[in-house]
């Protein structure tokens, strides 16, 4: 940090008084704070005398400012040299402040410096007719409207040589002069305007609230994927498991139950008997079914052979 000293003697005035408007100010701040903390105050009167003084703050208006909080001299004189915006040697009517800084030197402050030097010259001077002086400083926040410098209390962006000149120029004359973007832009959106959110939809109200039926309308969506998906995979699962176990067969599954109408005669043959008469085999399978009915009846169990239910 480069130190910072009280402007030399014979540059510094004998006096100060503060005016009647500031003298009300005053009270009024040191009133925001608790019996005992008027020290609290110190940075705000410091503003306001600075302004009061044309751009500066003379030694004897810190000591004004001291005895009015009744804090010594020298913890006000601690604020002022700290701080970088008090500054502590005479500045033009219009002190500009420029920015040069990496995204400023990027976008062409070298240049605006150039302009400040021919116009001005070195830093820190003030210019013959006492209305310019000029400080390069470090970053004030409008890198996306870089270059830019601080004039007094207002910002000027979008700063090239030329428009830089016309502005100095309207200053010097007094004619009113547009604080902000030098190029037309507003804010901070892109040169030429802006590329995004430029549905109209977004800003009268009209979508209030759309978003909360497009998050239905995907849970809804997701919802029935899921189902699809549980049932897709269901179905793939039995089809595994059927392949990889069947079901045990039934043997008489649809198979009719058939009682013989009588004996084959190979059967008959085979046994010793005689073979019935085809007149015959009709009553013969009756007396059979009979006789097998009747021992059912009697034992409770079928005989072997006989497959009727």
């Amino acid at each position: 940090m480069a130190v910072r000293r009280l402007a030399p003697d014979d540059v510094q005035p004998s006096q100060f008084a503060f005016s009647a408007e500031t003298e009300s100010w005053v009270k009024a701040q040191i009133a925001k704070y608790p019996e005992g903390r008027q020290a609290s105050a110190v940075i705000p009167l410091l503003w306001r005398v600075q302004k009061d003084c044309g751009g500066w703050l003379p030694r004897v208006a810190i000591e004004a400012v001291a005895e009015r909080l009744a804090m010594p001299y020298i913890r006000v004189l601690e604020v002022a040299t700290f701080y970088t915006m008090f500054n502590l040697e005479p500045v033009g009517k219009f002190y500009i402040q420029m920015c040069g800084t990496t995204p400023c030197q990027l976008r062409g402050s070298d240049a605006i410096k150039a302009v400040l030097k021919k116009r001005i010259g070195e830093a820190g001077h003030v210019s013959a007719d006492g209305l310019f002086s000029w400080l390069e400083v470090e970053c004030l926040g409008a890198c996306c409207n870089a270059p830019m410098v601080q004039i007094n209390d207002d910002y000027f962006e979008d700063l090239t040589p030329e428009n830089f000149e016309a502005l100095l120029d309207d200053l010097a004359a007094g004619r009113p002069v547009k604080i902000g973007s030098q190029a037309g832009r507003t804010t901070s959106e892109p040169e030429g305007g802006p590329f995004t959110l430029t549905d109209e939809s977004l800003f009268d109200g009209s979508r209030v609230g759309a978003w909360k039926a497009r998050f239905a309308e995907e849970a809804q969506a997701k919802a029935a994927k899921d189902a699809d998906e549980r049932a897709k995979a269901e179905a793939e699962a039995a089809t595994k498991q059927a392949a990889s176990e069947p079901k045990p067969a039934k043997p008489d599954s649809g198979r009719a139950i058939e009682t013989p109408a009588a004996d084959a005669p190979a059967q008959r043959a085979a046994a010793g008997e005689e073979p019935i008469p085809a007149d015959k085999r009709k009553a013969a399978a009756s007396t059979k079914t009979k006789r097998a009915r009747k021992s059912e009846d009697s034992s409770g169990k079928k005989p072997d052979g006989d497959k009727t239910s």
